[in-house]
């Protein structure tokens, strides 16, 4: 009755993954699976076990060794295997995550955090022969991230226009621009504060007389508490305000490819993939053209097209007049050894969107990737179509973290595409919206006022010195007359040189998202040029200021 009663105890213990001598096993029950008892069993559930709960598994007369013996091993390794314990994933098997006998793309996360779409209680039917809603391109509209940001560059630049500077005692630093429209008898004004740009257009027949720029300003926000602005008299001031009001404004898009193979659900599982199917390859020229990376002139979303550091080949194409480019994780470079495959996190980890391929039935986990810019993921899974019709059809979902906003296009119900047309140009419109809606998460907004705070004081700060040694302020007078003109083409002073080291950063500060800052002299190093003025510039370049740490590969260090 006693060995029984162990028995049973052995089977109810916590699981546990043992190391070092014990090799790297798990033994545990899940469901109502059994498992034959081994000699090797045995010997994990004594080590797991009490020592005065151990079991004998051999002879009786070697009883009271075996119990020394395992006494002292307990003793040895102490609190060590608690501190081993770890949490394993749900087994896949479990009837609770199959949806008409097969399972979903993605699985929630078991913290939550995220949300996905198509709900698992959409996806009952995935038949490729079902009727589709949704499936109309024309309605694929890719989403504006700054639509204020060319108000400038389009109504001002080409017409006779003022700005303004002031610094508020509560709003920090102010510019503002004035154009008279007097061809429809209107003024256009903008104000920039740190938190946004406020836009407003006044008939002029509402005033007696043209409204002074105070007067102006507090039309359009009236926590303004300035008495005056300073004239920018400044002759390159256009330039200036020109990029700072178009600094978040890309015409290029960088994102991470995942090829999740059957039975792969760990990050290590699927960022040590090497090789490619037919069907893998099949779906990568859906999304463009495999290019070679050597002498490569076109964006290169930060992938070394000199010396082969990044891999040799890669996925470009052109959309919409956008140039997006793919950092799929089988084309970089694999490092034998190395489980975590950080040459390959290190450019898909600092992606804002990825693209998993799934082959199999294998879910993927919302958080099975862990980096602190990855917000989105959109899952692909071919699926095969009806023998009459032959061929494959895909299957898709999208899984996002909770703060960040829903975009379109909207997934199509049944979510199967079946023209691969359609399905090129509902994945990039999908892509580009999804990075664009993340940029209001809160991490990637707390990171873009910053940026942009530091931004305008610099450009506050430069129109004003600059209008200053134009008028001829005797303080000013040993103030370059040179640096002016080169900071305006080359960045080598003020806003210019804020601006261009914001921008192309190739990661992001940590500091904000809570990771500890590494101190050193990165942050004092001026920007680097990019050869024959290509601007390798993505979307989410734009959100450090000149403290964020550069992880650019070291040929665009040079």
């Amino acid at each position: 009755m006693e060995r029984e009663k162990r028995n049973d105890t052995s089977f109810s213990r916590k699981r546990s993954f043992t190391f070092g001598a014990y090799g790297g096993v798990d033994r545990f029950t899940c469901g109502d699976e059994t498992r034959p008892e081994s000699a090797e069993d045995n010997i994990l559930d004594i080590l797991d076990s009490p020592a005065s709960e151990s079991k004998p598994f051999l002879s009786s007369s070697s009883n009271q060794k075996d119990t020394e013996l395992f006494e002292i091993i307990e003793k040895l390794q102490g609190s060590r295997i608690d501190e081993q314990r770890c949490e394993f994933p749900l087994p896949l098997k479990s009837q609770l995550l199959t949806i008409g006998g097969e399972l979903p793309l993605i699985l929630p996360s078991k913290s939550g955090g995220y949300w996905i779409d198509p709900s698992l209680e959409r996806l009952v039917d995935v038949s490729p022969t079902s009727s589709h809603h949704g499936l109309d391109p024309e309605s694929y509209d890719i989403m504006e991230r700054d639509r204020e940001a060319k108000i400038y560059h389009e109504f001002f630049c080409s017409r006779y226009h003022h700005s303004f500077t002031a610094v508020d005692a509560s709003l920090g630093p102010l510019v503002l621009s004035v154009c008279l429209e007097e061809e429809e008898n209107k003024l256009r004004v903008i104000l920039r504060m740190k938190e946004c740009s406020l836009h407003g257009v006044f008939s002029v027949s509402l005033f007696p007389n043209i409204p002074s720029a105070v007067e102006l300003a507090k039309m359009l926000c009236d926590r303004v508490t300035v008495s005056k602005f300073e004239v920018v008299s400044y002759l390159k001031a256009p330039e200036l305000i020109t990029a700072f009001d178009e600094h978040r404004v890309s015409p290029n898009f960088k994102f991470g490819v995942l090829y999740q193979k059957d039975g792969q659900f760990t990050e290590e599982d699927i960022l040590s993939n090497n090789d490619e199917s037919e069907e893998f390859k099949e779906f990568l020229s859906v999304l463009g053209e495999t290019i070679q990376l050597q002498g490569f002139t076109g964006f290169r979303g930060g992938l070394d097209v000199c010396h082969g550091q990044t891999g040799s080949e890669a996925v470009f194409t052109s959309f919409h007049g956008r140039e997006i480019i793919f950092h799929v994780a089988t084309k970089l470079p694999f490092t034998e050894g190395d489980q975590q495959q950080l040459q390959r996190k290190r450019h898909i980890g600092n992606d804002i969107v990825a693209l998993v391929y799934q082959e199999g039935q294998t879910p993927f986990l919302s958080d099975v990737i862990k980096s602190h810019f990855l917000h989105c993921f959109v899952v692909v899974r071919r699926i095969q179509r009806g023998e009459e019709t032959g061929g494959a059809a895909y299957q898709v979902c999208v899984t996002a973290r909770e703060d960040v906003p829903p975009f379109g296009p909207v997934i199509p119900h049944p979510p199967v595409f079946t023209d691969r047309s359609v399905l090129r140009e509902f994945l990039l419109t999908k892509l580009i919206n999804a990075e664009i809606s993340c940029y209001k998460a809160e991490r990637f907004s707390k990171l873009e006022l910053r940026t942009r705070s530091s931004l305008l004081e610099s450009l506050q700060a430069e129109l004003s010195t600059r209008s200053q040694c134009m008028m001829g302020d005797p303080s000013l007078s040993a103030f370059p007359s040179s640096e002016g003109v080169r900071g305006a083409s080359e960045g080598s002073g003020g806003f210019i040189e804020n601006f261009k080291r914001a921008i192309r950063v190739r990661s992001h500060s940590f500091e904000t998202l809570g990771v500890p800052r590494k101190t050193g002299s990165s942050a004092s190093q001026k920007p680097k040029t990019e050869k024959d003025g290509e601007s390798d510039k993505s979307p989410a370049d734009s959100l450090g200021p000149a403290e964020v740490k550069d992880q650019a590969s070291p040929q665009e260090e040079t």
